[in-house]
């Protein structure tokens, strides 16, 4: 039986969680408090990874693997704490990711300037001429 992999929060983190962790073979659900964008249920739909919003089924995340939440999801939430409670991993999208990839990271971060340190970084790197993306807080996901 496959993994199953339970995501909190559709926003641009988790369905780029959700889009990883099917592709790996994963069962996936991705579980939004609120509603949905279109255009992430669209391109859930396409790729045929289960969602849900306006609530999370608690009786479904107590039967994961894992649980990726989004960056935006404090450790207080019920959802965190009862995957917790449970003993299910709870991990960011972003370690995720990393978990995934044979890429060299730099990961930056701190309270001020990580956007403009990183765009810095890229700019260097770029201009060297290395093959580099820039993800997480600068608005792309990084296991998208």
């Amino acid at each position: 039986m496959s993994q199953f992999t339970f995501i909190i929060g559709a926003g641009i983190s988790g369905i780029g969680a959700a889009i990883l962790s099917n592709k790996l073979g994963h069962r996936v659900l991705v579980s939004e408090y609120g509603s949905i964008k279109k255009e992430y249920s669209k391109e859930l739909q396409s790729l045929n990874i289960d969602f849900e919003e306006n609530g999370h089924s608690l009786n479904l995340l107590i039967k994961a693997d894992l649980v990726i939440k989004s960056p935006g999801i404090p450790d207080t939430a019920k959802p965190i704490q009862i995957a917790m409670q449970n003993n299910i991993p709870v991990i960011s999208e972003v370690e995720f990711a990393a978990m995934h990839t044979n890429s060299t990271l730099i990961a930056i971060t701190g309270t001020n300037g990580k956007t403009t340190t990183t765009q810095l970084c890229y700019h260097i790197l770029k201009n060297a001429g290395k093959s580099v993306q820039m993800v997480g807080n600068i608005g792309k996901s990084f296991a998208k």
